[in-house]
């Protein structure tokens, strides 16, 4: 890549960062501020192992590669290189180092390519997919069940009252209760069939509510706590939509820990951000995160699917709802989990 004065490195995608043969940062692109969770105002004049130190035994081959291209004047590239962020996160990422050769630039052109993100928009593209073809399967297999239901219904309603009988009331009731259950069942997995009210909400009204909601139902068996981007603008969506997906979540967060459990709502904004394909300016991310038991590793690939629980009395239904309703505002949820901190992260576009 060739970085000539007055080029306009916010224009590109790719995270771009400008070190001197020293390794202090000189200038980097908003793709590279968005990835290595910092601020040109804060990251320029520091040394880049500040800001993303390579870890384990890629640290020596990375500092011996880059003390090379310095020497040599030559490109060279690192791939696989774990980076330790200062915020505490880890990021797995292919580096493209290229010196500057022209009018005595001695500065060394950083191109980092975040393979994590790469592989969650794949993961994420597959299960969207996976998501679309088990729905239309059960759409039809609801409308199918559901005709039959109806008569069921119909059938023992004439039942009672062409044979009234206290016994036979007893048996027509359940019957009538467990085809209202089941057709209950069924309208949850076909999803929220209403159209989206898409008006002008900012995401904290939804966590507020939220959070109200969840310690009414709770009480002190839940302990949340707000870590709030204030600076996050309005947008348009569906408020009651997006609260029913977090709360939904943060539901199975507080019934997956019977002894109590912490609960933290994060907000934070990312810029120039891949959603579906689809290139976005600025994208809200909406954290919730716990301090439960986890979700079993073999259950993690497909969480998101209908019916699919870790808990033996629940439905299976809530985040396949919830990815469905960010699936309808261009958005999606990311999850991760282990013992005593499970992630989801919600993804909504926020300049629709």
């Amino acid at each position: 890549m060739n970085v000539t004065p007055g080029f306009d490195l916010d224009s590109l995608t790719t995270c771009v960062v400008l070190i001197d043969e020293h390794g202090i940062v000189d200038t980097l692109n908003q793709a590279a501020q968005v990835l290595l969770e910092t601020s040109a105002l804060r990251a320029v004049g520091l040394p880049f192992d500040e800001l993303a130190s390579a870890t384990g035994e890629a640290a020596i081959h990375w500092h011996e590669t880059l003390t090379n291209v310095v020497s040599t004047r030559l490109p060279a590239v690192s791939r696989d290189l774990k980076l330790s962020l200062k915020t505490g996160r880890d990021v797995t990422a292919d580096v493209v180092i290229t010196p500057l050769n022209y009018d005595r630039d001695s500065r060394i052109l950083l191109e980092i390519s975040a393979l994590d993100r790469a592989r969650a928009i794949s993961e994420t593209e597959n299960l969207r997919e996976a998501q679309s073809r088990l729905h239309d399967v059960v759409k039809g297999l609801a409308h199918e069940v559901k005709n039959p239901l109806g008569g069921i219904r119909g059938a023992a309603q004439l039942l009672a009252r062409k044979f009234p009988n206290d016994e036979l009331d007893e048996y027509s009731s359940i019957i009538i209760s467990e085809v209202d259950r089941l057709q209950a069942l069924v309208d949850r997995l076909l999803g929220p069939r209403e159209s989206l009210e898409r008006q002008p909400m900012n995401i904290h009204e939804v966590t507020e509510r939220v959070r109200q909601l969840i310690e009414a139902e709770a009480g002190e068996s839940i302990n949340v706590t707000r870590d709030y981007d204030p600076s996050l603008p309005e947008f348009n969506a569906d408020a009651n939509q997006l609260t029913q997906a977090v709360l939904n979540i943060a539901r199975n967060a507080w019934e997956a820990s019977p002894s109590g459990c912490g609960l933290t709502l994060k907000t934070r904004s990312k810029r120039q951000y891949t959603l579906n394909g689809q290139r976005h300016k600025l994208v809200c991310a909406l954290e919730i995160i716990d301090d439960g038991p986890g979700i079993p590793e073999d259950l993690m690939s497909s969480i998101f699917l209908p019916l699919v629980t870790s808990r033996p009395e629940g439905s299976g239904l809530g985040l396949s709802l919830s990815q469905m309703i960010l699936t309808r505002h261009g958005g999606v949820i990311q999850a991760s989990s282990q013992p005593g901190n499970t992630c989801f992260t919600l993804l909504l576009p926020m300049d629709n």
